[in-house]
């Protein structure tokens, strides 16, 4: 793939106090840009980061045909840049693709570009464990037409941006029972932008309340456990983990997927499969609820303090006492930063030219 390469000519880094990077404050320095047309993806290129201009007609304004990706880029003790799975985030975007009706991006497109963006930034990425170099795919339709049918024509593009913990303290959640984010055979499962958006209003209604973020409870019913905002959940009963099944109204997180595997390795209990809310303040009741916790690309592990559901208010246990979140946690952490060994060849590098 021929990428070609315009540098900016003012670079933002000196700006950048790496001890206080709130996330998605800042942008470095490039993006990559290609586009989609005539069936096939060209223009390959490396800029300065920067705006688009976008016809008003855009299917992507029009009908929310736009997808994303969440993926971290961090540095090891060698000064090698690297990716965790890359391979789970390609797969995802193509899924959310076809569910959108748009055109998916081959897999060795898609890591080059990765490999290609991520080296001539890498002085963004953050040293200390924990930070790392937050990196967005995005495409969005661009054709000009208010047909409602599929684009033609697509841009893809990829910016990146160094971002400390997403989640620093433990977290309250309260069940929703009325707003709806998403049901089996709809788009819950893309990560796509109108996902996003239908589910602010919980969430600020939430806030107002003094609540952190919402547990998300499928409807008509309101009793099967869905998700926590956009974290995949998982909850400790007794000696083991269970965590919601993917229906097609949940997020295929990869996030979910590391701690699966890492849980099944390490040989602890983890169930997949329909969760009730009646069967955690039954668990609760009952002495049996160790921990819960999200998971997701920003936070890693989210810990929650509490859940109220109705009148109960169930409160956890101390995070310090959290046996599995915590080692789940370090164990990503500690694999991206180098001070675990990666004996399972997850991480990705990437090749910097001196």
């Amino acid at each position: 793939m021929d990428i070609k390469i315009t540098k900016t000519k003012n670079s933002k880094l000196k700006d950048i106090d790496f001890n206080n990077i709130p996330f998605g404050k800042y942008t470095s320095d490039h993006m990559f840009v290609m586009d989609y047309a005539n069936g096939e993806w060209g223009n390959f290129r490396i800029i300065p980061y920067q705006g688009f201009v976008l016809d008003p007609q855009s299917k992507a304004l029009q009908y929310c045909q736009c997808i994303f990706e969440g993926m971290k880029a961090t540095m090891g003790a060698d000064g090698v840049p690297r990716l965790l799975r890359p391979n789970l985030n390609i797969e995802r975007f193509n899924l959310s693709a076809e569910r959108m009706c748009m055109a998916t991006v081959p897999e060795d497109i898609f890591l080059q570009a990765l490999k290609a963006l991520i080296a001539l930034d890498s002085s963004w990425i953050p040293k200390a464990e924990g930070s790392a170099l937050y990196v967005r795919p995005t495409m969005f339709a661009t054709e000009s037409s208010l047909g409602v049918t599929p684009s033609d024509t697509y841009t893809f593009y990829i910016y990146t941006g160094p971002v400390q913990p997403y989640f620093t303290t433990p977290i309250k959640l309260v069940t929703e029972r009325k707003l709806i984010r998403a049901v089996p055979g709809g788009t819950g499962e893309a990560k796509t932008g109108g996902n996003y958006a239908g589910s602010l209003m919980a969430s600020q209604l939430a806030k107002q309340k003094g609540f952190d973020q919402i547990i998300w409870l499928e409807s008509p019913e309101f009793k099967k456990i869905q998700e926590a905002g956009m974290m995949n959940l998982f909850f400790v009963v007794d000696d083991k983990v269970i965590t919601p099944q993917l229906t097609g109204a949940v997020l295929n997180g990869t996030t979910r997927k590391y701690f699966i595997d890492i849980l099944t390795e390490k040989k602890i209990k983890v169930e997949v499969r329909d969760i009730y809310i009646d069967e955690i303040l039954d668990a609760y009741k009952q002495g049996k609820l160790k921990e819960a916790f999200g998971s997701g690309t920003a936070a890693v592990v989210s810990h929650i303090s509490e859940i109220t559901h109705g009148d109960t208010r169930m409160v956890l246990p101390d995070v310090a006492t959290h046996v599995i979140s915590n080692m789940l946690y370090d164990e990503i952490n500690g694999l991206r930063a180098g001070r675990i060994k990666d004996t399972r060849n997850w991480l990705v590098p990437v090749e910097v030219n001196p």
